[in-house]
């Protein structure tokens, strides 16, 4: 689409040709859609001059920056609000060829290609969204599925061809919104690529991610290995955008399929959530029964290390007890010697001491099993909770189930119902016609009686006459 402001190589256009031109160029809130180099320049009606200037005037880059930014973002919400209610109208799962979606991931690209800086190659400068892109798998790690996806496509050649399937796949995931918010709050690693006054580094981008999360009630599903998305010509057709005058309010019973719609997108919504909720408490509880383990087998060597010490008790009592009737013996005899006397006093006394190191010791351990003991018992308990919830949970999610069938079923009833009404709107038309022409019929016949009375009645005077 061209720009009304004539090349320097062309003719000048006349007044009236200017008018007519101006009058033929398609408006979208105020302003007029031309191209300026790669990018969309969307200009103000007010600011467009229809008589050409002698001479191109010079407009600040910062002001046509911004202009474009908020060009695109109006683009970009009259594109995610228009998908978004023909899919909610069409009620079925999205593919690549319907063009409402093939139009936004126009305007998607359009606004990650908004202030790009170009890169120097041996084959010259290069310009791709396919960089910041793949920074989103180190914000986000569950965005390295869709990348590693994405680089073992064998039909991507090109930079933008990767970045086009990546946009399908986190549409795909319903985590494009997430994604994007990842990467726009995080501008210093955005400057890498983008110009300061770019639509990701200002708050216009960040209204785009904001805007991306009602696009998560859309299911799509897209076949990559046969599309070429090298080679896609990027055009925003904006006549899918203008609206119709003389389009009329859906009826009573599409209102009620797109709330039956509505509904059912959110349990399938809330169903995910729960799953994954559930998914969660499944290996919390696996991580508890390995902590048990665990701890009963550490409770097992603390057992065996009791006993053991026990034991040694035992043996440390008998030798005590030996060592006593030696001393005994030795002071009833009288005979030992006094040296070894004084030998057997301080080898008591060590026996003794070490007696009471190992009752301590003994003491400490049976306090440690008394803790491990209450402590399995709170495992237990917290073990017998949580599998309690996760049946909760789970009798949840049946009952999300069941009302999901019960609303396609009702899908199906209304269906079938809109159906019948227009059936018997059909034969109630049928009979208003049969009923307006019997009512013609009488009219008609109506009418011969009316002439014939008069006629009956003229003969009648008529013989009244002669009569007289």
């Amino acid at each position: 689409m061209s720009a009304l402001t004539p090349q320097s190589d062309m003719p000048t256009p006349t007044t009236d040709k200017i008018t007519q031109a101006a009058m033929e160029t398609i408006y979208l809130c105020k302003f007029r859609v031309s191209m300026d180099g790669e990018w969309l320049c969307l200009r103000e009606l007010d600011d467009i001059s229809l008589t050409p200037d002698p001479e191109p005037t010079h407009e600040d880059p910062d002001y046509l920056m911004a202009n474009e930014r908020m060009n695109l973002m109006n683009m970009a919400k009259l594109s995610i609000k228009g998908l978004i209610e023909s899919a909610l109208n069409l009620g079925r799962t999205l593919d690549s060829d319907y063009a409402p979606l093939q139009q936004f991931f126009v305007v998607m690209e359009h606004c990650l290609k908004h202030g790009l800086k170009a890169k120097k190659t041996f084959l010259g400068q290069n310009k791709s969204f396919w960089g910041p892109l793949e920074l989103v798998e180190k914000l986000v790690p569950e965005a390295a599925e869709i990348t590693a996806s994405v680089k073992d496509l064998p039909g991507l050649k090109t930079p933008v061809g990767r970045g086009r399937a990546w946009l399908r796949l986190a549409l795909m995931q319903k985590k494009l919104s997430e994604y994007m918010k990842a990467l726009i709050n995080r501008k210093d690693l955005l400057s890498e690529f983008y110009e300061p006054n770019a639509l990701m580094m200002e708050e216009e981008g960040a209204i785009i991610a904001g805007l991306l999360v009602g696009l998560n009630v859309i299911d799509a599903n897209f076949c990559m290995k046969g599309e070429d998305l090298d080679s896609q010509v990027g055009v925003i057709d904006f006549s899918m955008y203008l609206k119709d005058g003389n389009s009329t309010k859906g009826n009573e019973g599409d209102g009620q399929i797109t709330a039956i719609l509505d509904q059912k997108n959110y349990v399938e919504e809330l169903n995910r959530h729960l799953s994954a909720t559930v998914n969660n408490l499944q290996a919390k509880v696996d991580a508890l029964e390995k902590s048990n383990t665990k701890l009963t087998e550490e409770l097992a060597v603390a057992n065996n290390r009791i006993i053991t010490l026990q034991e040694e008790m035992e043996r440390v009592k008998e030798e005590g007890s030996y060592l006593l009737e030696s001393n005994r013996k030795v002071a009833k005899d009288r005979t030992a010697d006094g040296h070894a006397l004084t030998e057997a006093r301080k080898q008591l006394k060590e026996e003794t001491q070490l007696r009471l190191d190992v009752e301590k010791e003994l003491e400490v351990q049976i306090g440690m099993r008394q803790e491990m003991e209450l402590a399995m018992k709170m495992l237990e308990k917290d073990v017998c909770e949580k599998q309690d919830t996760l049946v909760a949970l789970r009798q949840q999610l049946d009952d999300l189930r069941a009302l999901k069938h019960e609303l396609s079923f009702k899908l199906q009833s209304s269906d079938m119902g809109a159906k019948q009404k227009s059936e018997l709107n059909s034969r109630l038309e049928e009979k208003t016609n049969q009923m307006a022409a019997t009512i013609k019929q009488l009219e008609q016949s109506e009418k011969d009686l009316v002439k014939q009375a008069k006629t009956l009645n003229s003969a009648a005077n008529k013989l009244i006459q002669k009569h007289h």
